[in-house]
C-alpha cells in the first residue's frame, strides 16, 4: 500500500525518445528504501528471478573508494552534476566512507563524478574495535528533496576534538548548501542536574530521518564503555539545520550500580521510523548490568518506543518482561530495526515488528505499542527467529497479503553463528493479528552475529517478479572475509525459497562489528557498499573487473591491520569474575587471569557476562597476568576471533 509510505522511495517518469513509452525510474533516498523501512522497491521491472538467475546477471562495474563503508548507497535518477571533470546529469549514486569523504557515482558504470572530504575522521575511538580504523560517517545519510541536500553527519577531529556535524550538501556538487552546525545538546536528568551531549562517547550509528520537515539522528555508545552515553534522539529544521526545542534522552537516572547507564539507539545501523502523522519509533539497547534501572520514566532501557514529531512526548511504548536479564546479559532489543508495516485491513490496521538479540520477533499495534512492563496482551505475536543483528522488510504477494521477511541466526548444524536464515511471514489480520510462517532460506555462507537486513524488488505485486535480496555477513568458510550478495524468489515452492545468484560483494577486515549491508535495488541495478569498495550488479555483466577496479584482497594491504594500542591480545570465553579480575578460556583451551581494573578506569571496558566471548589487549607481568588496557566484546563464534598473540 504505497499511498502510506513516507515519500523517500519515490518513483520519476523519464521521458524517452519522441513517441517512446515513458519509464519509470526510482530513487531511494533513504535507508532501508523510506520511512516506514519497510526495504521494498516494488517498482523494479527490469530484473526478475528469471535474468537474476541467468548469466546474464552479475557484477558490471566495481569501483575503489577510500575507506569502509557502513552506510547505505542513495541513489537519485535524472541528477544534475555541476561539481567535478564530468557535468551533467546522470543517475547519480552516493556513497559516504569511514573517512568522511562523500562520493557522487554514476550509477552506470562507478565512474566517480565529484567527491568531498569532510576532515579527519576520528580513529579508533575509546579504542572501541566494533568498527573500523577510523569512524568518519558510518550513519547512512538523506536526500531531502525539497532542498535539494544530501544530509548527513560527520565525526572529525576539530583541534583535536572528536566532534560531530551536521552538514546539508547540494546534491549537484556537494558543497554545503545550508551552513552546517556542530552537533550540541542539552537536557536535565532526573533530579535536575544538567548533562550536556559529548562527540567523544556517543555513536551516531544509526540512519538519519528525513520527516516533518525536520532531520532526526538518533545516538549510542562505543562498546558500552562510557557512564556518559545514555541514547540522545535530536532533530534541526531540514531547511536552516536550526536545533529543535527539545530533545530525547533515554537515561536520565543519576546513579546505577555499576555506573553505566546507556539505553543507546543504534538498531545496527536502521533508523528511526516515522508514520504518516510524524511519528518517531525506535528501539533502545540495554542498560546497568546490574538489571535493576528499568524505569518507565527515567530509563526506558530495552524497549520499542514511540515519540511525539517535537521529541516532548513518549507516546507509548514496549518493554519486555525480561528486561533485567536483557540489561544484565548484553541483550539488545535494540540490535535490529523497527518495521512499520503499512496499513492492514482487519481490527488492528496498524502494526509494528521489531526484533534483537534474543531472537524475538515481535508483532505490535502502533497505535498503542503497551505501557505496563510484561503485560503479554500489549505483544499481537511474537516468533523465534534466531539473534537478529538485522531488520525486518516487508512485501504484498500477488494474494494481496502482506509478509514480514525476517532473518536471525537458527543454529543450523553444529556452529549456530555460522549459518542464517531468511524466512517469510504472511501477516494474518482477521481475526487477530499473527505471523503465519509461509517458507524459508538458508545462506550458504553468513558468519559473525546473527541476521542481515534483507530487502525485495518487485513490478508491484505481479506475480513471479519478486526478489528477497540480502548481503551475507563475513563467514570463515569464505576467504579474505568476503561479503556474499544473495538472491532468492519471494514466491514459496513447497516452504521454500530458490536460490537464484550468490556472488562476493566486497570484503570486511574489520569483524569485530558486522557489515550491516543493505543491498539497493533499483533500475534494474543492485547496488552494494562494502570495504572501500562499490559494487554494481545488473545485466549484460562484462567477464571481468579491470584490474584498477578489483577490490583489493584482505592479504594484499597493510590498512588491514586492526589498530593497537598494546603488544598483546587473547581471544575467549569469559569463565569467572572477581571483581577486577577475570579469567577466559581461549580457543586452544588455556585459561588466562586477566587484571582488567585500568581498562575500567579509561573507561575501555565492555560488560562483562559470564560465558560470553571478549577481547582483551594489554601487556603480562612479571607473573604472567594479562594486564588490560582494551577490553571488547567479541563474536561468539571462534572462528571470527582475532588470532592471539
Amino acid at each position: 500500500m504505497r499511498s502510506s509510505i513516507s515519500i523517500a522511495l519515490v518513483t520519476f517518469f523519464l521521458a524517452g525518445s519522441a513517441g517512446a513509452a515513458e519509464a519509470a525510474s526510482t530513487a531511494v533516498l533513504t535507508h532501508h528504501y523510506n520511512n516506514f523501512r519497510t526495504g521494498w522497491n516494488q517498482t523494479e521491472t527490469t530484473l526478475t528471478p528469471q535474468n537474476v538467475a541467468s548469466p546474464q546477471f552479475g557484477m558490471v562495474a566495481a569501483t575503489l573508494l577510500d575507506a569502509q563503508v557502513d552506510a547505505q548507497p542513495l541513489v537519485l535518477p535524472n541528477q544534475t552534476i555541476t561539481g567535478g571533470p564530468n557535468p551533467g546529469t546522470y543517475e547519480v549514486v552516493y556513497v559516504a566512507t569511514a573517512a568522511n569523504t562523500v562520493y557522487a557515482m554514476n550509477a552506470a558504470n562507478g565512474q566517480v563524478l565529484t567527491s568531498r572530504n569532510l576532515g579527519p575522521a576520528v580513529p579508533w575511538p575509546l579504542g572501541c574495535a566494533n568498527n573500523s580504523a577510523t569512524v568518519g560517517i558510518t550513519s547512512t545519510p538523506v536526500v531531502d528533496p525539497i532542498n535539494g541536500t544530501l544530509d548527513l553527519i560527520a565525526h572529525t577531529l576539530v583541534g583535536g576534538v572528536p566532534t560531530y556535524t551536521l552538514h546539508a550538501l547540494s546534491l549537484a556538487d556537494l558543497t554545503d548548501k545550508i551552513r552546517p552546525v556542530t552537533v550540541a545538546a542539552s537536557h536535565q536528568l532526573s533530579d535536575g542536574t544538567p548533562i550536556n551531549f559529548n562527540a567523544q562517547y556517543e555513536r551516531q550509528r544509526s540512519a538519519l530521518l528525513n520527516a516533518n520537515g525536520k532531520i532526526y539522528a538518533a545516538f549510542g555508545s562505543f562498546c558500552d564503555y562510557s557512564s556518559i552515553t545514555r541514547g540522545w534522539l535530536l532533530g534541526w529544521n531540514a531547511n536552516d539545520l536550526r536545533p529543535l526545542a527539545a530533545n530525547r534522552l533515554n537515561d536520565t537516572l543519576t546513579t546505577a550500580p555499576y555506573g553505566l547507564f546507556l539505553s543507546g539507539i543504534w538498531m545496527s545501523g536502521g533508523g528511526p521510523a516515522a508514520d504518516n502523522f510524524g511519528n518517531i519509533y525506535f528501539a533502545t539497547g540495554n542498560s546497568d548490568p546490574s538489571g535493576t534501572t528499568y524505569n518507565s520514566v527515567t530509563n526506558i532501557s530495552n524497549t520499542l518506543a514511540k515519540v511525539s514529531p517535537d521529541l516532548t512526548q513518549l507516546l507509548s511504548k514496549f518493554t519486555p518482561s525480561n528486561v533485567a536479564t536483557l540489561d544484565q546479559s548484553d541483550g539488545d532489543l535494540g540490535s535490529g530495526g523497527v518495521l512499520l508495516v503499512p496499513d492492514q485491513s482487519g481490527p488492528v490496521p496498524r502494526l509494528a515488528v521489531a526484533g534483537g538479540k534474543d531472537g524475538n520477533l515481535g508483532l505490535f499495534n502502533r497505535d498503542f505499542l503497551g505501557s505496563p512492563v510484561g503485560d503479554p496482551n500489549y505483544v499481537l505475536d511474537v516468533k523465534q527467529i534466531g539473534s537478529c543483528w538485522c531488520a525486518p522488510s516487508y512485501f504484498t504477494g500477488p494474494d494481496g497479503i502482506g509478509r514480514v521477511v525476517s532473518s536471525g541466526s537458527f543454529g543450523v548444524g553444529d556452529n549456530p553463528y555460522d549459518a542464517a536464515a531468511i524466512a517469510v511471514w504472511k501477516l494474518q489480520t482477521s481475526p487477530a493479528p499473527q505471523f503465519v510462517l509461509e517458507g524459508a532460506a538458508t545462506l550458504i555462507a553468513s558468519g559473525l552475529d546473527g541476521g542481515t537486513f534483507t530487502v525485495v524488488s518487485s513490478n508491484g505485486t505481479r506475480a513471479g517478479t519478486g526478489i528477497i535480496w540480502t548481503v551475507a555477513h563475513p563467514s570463515p568458510s569464505v576467504a579474505n572475509n568476503a561479503v556474499m550478495l544473495y538472491a532468492f524468489t519471494a514466491t514459496a515452492n513447497s516452504g521454500k525459497f530458490a536460490s537464484l545468484f550468490g556472488a562476493v560483494a566486497g570484503y570486511w577486515p574489520y569483524t569485530g562489528g558486522n557489515p550491516n549491508i543493505v543491498p539497493v535495488v533499483a533500475n534494474g541495478k543492485v547496488l552494494v557498499a562494502s570495504w572501500r569498495t562499490l559494487y554494481i550488479f545488473g545485466l549484460h555483466p562484462v567477464a571481468a573487473a579491470p584490474d584498477s577496479l578489483k577490490v583489493i584482497p584482505q592479504t594484499q594491504t597493510a590498512e588491514l591491520s586492526e589498530p593497537r594500542e598494546a603488544p598483546h591480545e587473547v581471544t575467549g570465553t569469559l569463565l569467572g569474575i572477581n571483581g577486577s579480575a577475570l579469567s577466559i578460556k581461549t580457543r586452544s583451551g588455556k585459561t588466562v587471569m586477566i587484571d582488567a581494573a585500568k581498562a575500567a578506569q579509561e573507561p575501555r571496558s565492555a560488560i562483562f557476562v559470564i560465558g560470553k566471548a571478549f577481547s582483551v589487549q594489554g601487556t603480562y607481568d612479571a607473573n604472567g597476568k594479562l594486564l588490560a588496557a582494551i577490553v571488547v566484546r567479541a563474536k561468539p563464534s571462534a572462528g571470527s576471533w582475532p588470532p592471539d598473540r
